[in-house]
């Protein structure tokens, strides 16, 4: 029998993030950034760094980078209100039932018995699929060649620094990974411990954006709903001001 979904009537209000949110937020490497302009809904998967605070910001702050010409830029320029999505889902697509006039999924062998891949397969599967949230924000694209922006650029890069892997697919989209050796250009020690990404941060042309967050919904796998935002706090004190 399918569960019925239910959502509290009201938000829980507090000054930082449901703690659910934050492991969330800690623990996935992407999200989905949509965008809108003109009626024209856009989404984007992205590498990000989320902050509690900042010296620049008291209220939670994500970090993303894009290039200036890309259509989540151009649509934020017009409009700086964005929504998120962030899932701790550790998932593979089971195979497909048999259907007429549709091939099965691609079957792919699973860990041995008893191994240690096995082991951790089960802990993520119990400890990591429970919950998305969406998180709702407004955008600002950092100025260029600004003491925030510098900042801003050190925190993405070193959050998305990763030590290397024997797994030669990264899990990044983008750069390197499934892209290792297709054409792309850089060189392999540009990209060897960043998933490919240092060019997507480090790239004078790339714009640097922040989201500070103001509220959102948490879904779970029971199809439970929770409501939540977050107050203003304090404003930082930056450079003794």
């Amino acid at each position: 029998m399918a569960s019925t979904a239910t959502s509290t009537t009201s938000p829980t209000v507090s000054n930082h993030l449901p703690e659910e949110v934050i492991t969330c937020l800690q623990n996935a490497r992407f999200l989905h950034l949509a965008t809108a302009a003109n009626n024209v809904p856009h989404i984007s998967l992205m590498n990000y760094t989320y902050l509690a605070q900042s010296p620049y910001s008291s209220t939670p702050t994500i970090i993303m980078t894009t290039p200036p010409s890309s259509r989540k830029t151009l649509n934020l320029a017009s409009n700086p209100l964005v929504s998120l999505l962030v899932h701790d889902w550790i998932s593979h697509r089971p195979p497909t039932l048999s259907q007429p006039g549709r091939p099965p999924s691609p079957s792919r062998p699973g860990p041995r018995s008893g191994s240690l891949a096995e082991l951790l397969l089960g802990l993520n599967t119990a400890s990591l699929s429970r919950i998305s949230t969406t998180i709702n924000g407004v955008a600002e694209i950092v100025p260029r060649g600004s003491e925030a922006e510098a900042w801003y650029k050190a925190q993405h890069l070193a959050n998305n620094t990763f030590a290397p892997s024997e797994d030669s697919y990264s899990s990044s989209p983008v750069g390197g990974g499934l892209w290792r050796g297709l054409g792309q250009a850089g060189d392999a020690e540009s990209r060897e411990g960043d998933g490919g990404t240092r060019c997507y941060v480090e790239g004078e042309e790339v714009c640097v954006v922040v989201v500070k967050i103001k509220d959102g919904r948490i879904a779970d796998w029971k199809g439970q709903v929770r409501d939540w935002t977050v107050e203003e706090g304090e404003s930082p004190v930056v450079n003794g001001a």
